[in-house]
């Protein structure tokens, strides 16, 4: 079972970028997308041709949606996570599928809290959001476990957790996504009984690999890049991972977002 996790940055800029080539050759049994920024009526027809779609679009035209795509039907579908506050936002689906529960993600990406109100605001709206999110994992894990589902939540995070998980971190301990309130929280929802950070698990100690780099500058070309996209899993899961990396671009030209693909083969 091949799962894939794509922050796409507006789908229909993807799919001119190469979007459905990359769908068709990799050809995943599921895939969560994040930032689809598209409404449903105005989504790209015969892309994903073969596969069940779950979208949430949410109530900002042009803003966030996530969405999931998987070669088997979902018994059920579930957009948002409890909460009147973000709810209509179109940041958090939930699918039921034969033996497993998934959930794309899509978290605010806040801001430093500073003297500035505005970014203070978008600082602690996230930490609402995170706070939130961690309830609502911790109530569909369970949700999944009593009826025999193994639970897997994917996507952009807007967090690196550890210091292996961007590249200069010493010069953006004081930035939005490497704050130390939000690589607390991210440790919270990590537990051996809990969720496992599954790339992590097969990269253990090694720098990235990373998922995000910044269009401006030479992110790219020197590989100063963020992993900020993940797919954590219930233990049983996570165990059954065998292989899983960013499917980086060979080159700027040929990106698909400012995020790169989280693929992760897991056994059968």
């Amino acid at each position: 079972m091949r799962i894939a996790s794509f922050n796409v940055n507006g789908i229909r800029a993807s799919v001119r970028r190469g979007f459905d080539t990359w769908l068709r050759d990799r050809a995943p049994d599921i895939v969560l997308l994040q930032e689809v920024r598209c409404p449903a009526g105005l989504l790209p027809t015969g892309v994903w041709d073969g596969y069940h779609l779950a979208y949430d679009e949410g109530s900002r035209a042009g803003r966030n949606g996530v969405a999931i795509l998987s070669r088997q039907a979902p018994t059920d579908v579930r957009a948002g996570m409890g909460s009147r506050e973000f709810d209509g936002e179109g940041r958090y689906l939930e699918t039921d599928l034969p033996g497993l529960t998934v959930a794309s993600l899509y978290l605010p990406k806040g801001d430093v809290p500073t003297g500035d109100d505005a970014a203070i605001a978008r600082y602690e709206r996230k930490l609402r959001f995170m706070s939130s999110l961690r309830t609502h994992l911790t109530r569909s894990r369970r949700r999944a476990a009593a009826a025999g589902r193994e639970f897997l939540v994917a996507g952009d995070f807007n967090i690196a957790h550890e210091t292996i998980d961007l590249k200069n971190w010493r010069t953006n301990q004081k930035n939005a996504g490497f704050l130390p309130d939000e690589r607390a929280w991210f440790a919270t929802i990590l537990g051996p009984r809990t969720l496992h950070d599954v790339v992590r698990r097969l990269h253990p100690g090694v720098p990235g690999p990373y998922s995000w780099w910044s269009w401006r500058g030479q992110a790219w070309t020197t590989d100063a890049g963020w992993r900020i996209d993940y797919q954590l899993a219930t233990p049983g899961l996570s165990a059954r991972a065998t292989t899983g990396a960013t499917d980086r671009e060979p080159t700027y030209e040929a990106r698909m977002s400012d995020h790169s693909p989280v693929v992760v083969d897991y056994a059968d």
